[in-house]
């Protein structure tokens, strides 16, 4: 149960933040796609995050959660940003999201929604740290053009080559946003999918995750390489 401490709390998107904690010696080790429970020293209560960043920031006294503007370590009237430099505990890490080991090589394609894209940024940093020659997609559903976390991050590794990636928002408003809208469907998918072998990681709502997982069935993914969480 290791206490860290608040860093910085940067917006990401106007309805999220990205917290930077300081983790003291020993490292906290963790696998790419796993979660935190975290709380203010002395809450009653605690939430459960997934982890942002790769298990290599960890081992450097780093670790990166993406939490709710409001509502933030279950007190609604709490903004992120007000805590900088206060002390929060973790436990964990807990939950088994992530690539398994049969797919460490293979293709992967990353499905997320919403704050769903937080363990997914984690597996696909932790991929490319490794240099793994595997190809990887990242398809990214947000509400509106503003709702996208790490835009600019996962713009510059598709410029490079290096992830595939793919945006959709649902509310379709061509004046903000000249990119594709509408849900994910099968013919996105389809293009996406690098390779017949993919495996197939999936995070966000319940709903999102399971309509995914209808489409993806459909264009015969089999079910064993496809990784759910929500």
């Amino acid at each position: 149960m290791p206490t860290v401490l608040l860093r910085e709390a940067v917006r990401a998107t106007p309805r999220t933040r990205l917290l930077r904690l300081d983790v003291p010696d020993p490292p906290f080790l963790f696998r790419a796609g796993q979660a935190v429970m975290a709380g203010l020293i002395g809450a009653p209560t605690r939430s459960a995050y997934s982890i942002a960043s790769a298990p290599s920031l960890a081992t450097r006294g780093g670790l990166e959660l993406l939490v709710p503007a409001e509502g933030a370590f279950g007190d609604p009237d709490l903004d992120p940003a007000s805590i900088v430099g206060r002390a929060l505990v973790l436990d964990g890490p807990i939950g088994g999201f992530g690539v398994p080991p049969a797919a460490e090589s293979a293709p992967l394609l990353l499905i997320g929604g919403g704050t769903g894209i937080a363990p997914l940024r984690s597996v696909a940093l932790d991929r490319l740290e490794r240099n793994d020659a595997a190809p990887m997609a990242l398809i990214y559903s947000a509400r509106s053009a503003d709702e996208f976390a790490f835009a600019e991050e996962f713009a510059a590794l598709d410029r490079a080559g290096r992830l595939r990636v793919h945006r959709t928002v649902t509310r379709d408003d061509r004046a903000k946003w000249p990119g594709r809208s509408g849900r994910i469907d099968e013919g996105l998918l389809a293009a996406a999918l690098p390779g017949r072998e993919a495996w197939c990681l999936v995070c966000g709502p319940a709903g999102f995750v399971s309509a995914v997982t209808t489409s993806l069935a459909r264009l015969g993914v089999p079910p064993g390489h496809i990784v759910l969480e929500h």
